[in-house]
């Protein structure tokens, strides 16, 4: 193995370049709740000007002798007061990690596994935001869980591999999660080398970019299993398939599997557990037979008001837990962050599911 993956040239610009980075995804999110405020403050406005002309004051003169600066100033104080909450509020809130706790039941034999203990983790999004410190911490929640086994359901790293802060303790902490089976992952659509900014990147008509060969080689020393739109069968007991992403699938294939392709040569008499990063195809994984789904990238929409746009509009599950017929599909808010470094109205999380079979 190279031993140079935490080899960086120019630290100069390298320091600075992260400085950068780290501001600039701060003042994305201060710059999303101004806008909001401003829009608050435009909309109470209309209704103030109504009330003016209801108090029969139709100049500006007088509406400024009377009430414009003592009012100017408490709405001013207000907005700033509002920015100031919800920005250390929603960085406290990024890295208040939390356990969420499921158990369900899956009408199959195991074999001599009558219940299954999984720890699902996804989005770590490791680089900029989420740096080595909080790697460690989330390896000690998941430890603290008593997994079986550990699933990783994509978007281990934000698409610049530069950007990891200290690849080697990465490895040790990412290494130092203990399961009976062992840690399986799959990539997500950020699991790609490729610049970004401010949580996109600009190359998405690509699909087959694959991830850097130095993300290969760490998650390779971390003892973490990654599966390309292959499956495992764990002690003879059930099967784990791991999808690749749907919008980015990879250096691996130019295509990933249907559901049903997914299954064809597995015994559907054992339980069949899917990593999918994005919760899609559900109904068709559903009625493939797949027994559980695990997905991750939703991040809850991550930040209001996104939030209630990821629960209404763009997702059949944005995070939790949802039946399809007979399959079981539990979705992660995940662990890290696009974007703004912050979360406002969703939570970090890591899941601790028991899986009982019959």
């Amino acid at each position: 193995m190279p031993n140079d993956l935490n080899k960086v040239s120019e630290p100069f610009l390298y320091e600075l370049r992260r400085t950068l980075k780290l501001i600039g995804n701060y003042h994305l999110g201060i710059d999303i709740y101004l806008g909001i405020a401003f829009v608050v403050v435009w909309i109470a406005r209309l209704f103030e000007m109504q009330y003016w002309k209801k108090k029969g004051i139709t100049t500006r003169r007088e509406r400024i002798a009377r009430y414009f600066s003592k009012r100017r100033s408490i709405l001013g104080l207000c907005v700033f007061g509002f920015i100031v909450f919800v920005v250390l509020y929603g960085s406290y809130e990024a890295r208040n990690i939390k356990v969420s706790k499921y158990e369900i039941s899956v009408d199959k034999n195991a074999g001599d596994i009558k219940e299954l203990n999984v720890v699902m983790l996804a989005d770590l999004h490791m680089g900029y935001n989420i740096e080595s410190d909080l790697i460690q911490k989330t390896a000690e929640l998941v430890n603290k869980e008593n997994p079986d086994i550990v699933l990783i359901v994509g978007d281990l790293y934000d698409n610049e591999y530069e950007a990891l802060d200290d690849p080697e303790a990465i490895i040790e902490a990412l290494g130092s999660m203990k399961s009976k089976y062992g840690t399986y992952a799959v990539y997500g659509n950020h699991d790609i080398d490729e610049k970004i900014i401010g949580g996109f990147t600009f190359n998405g008509d690509d699909g087959t970019k694959g991830s850097s060969d130095l993300m290969d080689e760490l998650l390779q020393r971390s003892n973490i299993n990654l599966l390309h739109d292959e499956y495992v069968l764990i002690d003879d007991s059930f099967y784990l398939y791991g999808r690749p992403d749907y919008a980015r699938i990879g250096k691996w294939a130019d295509s990933r599997l249907t559901p049903s392709e997914c299954v064809e040569n597995l015994d559907s008499s054992k339980p069949i557990i899917v990593m999918d990063h994005e919760p899609r195809e559900l109904q068709e994984l559903a009625d493939a037979g797949v027994d559980v789904d695990f997905c991750g990238h939703t991040h809850d929409g991550q930040f209001f008001p996104l939030t209630i746009i990821s629960r209404v509009f763009l997702w059949e599950n944005s995070a939790g837990y949802l039946k399809k017929d007979n399959m079981h599909n539990i979705v992660t808010s995940g662990v890290g962050l696009f974007g703004p470094n912050m979360r406002v109205g969703s939570d970090a999380e890591i899941c601790s599911i028991k899986i009982r079979f019959n």
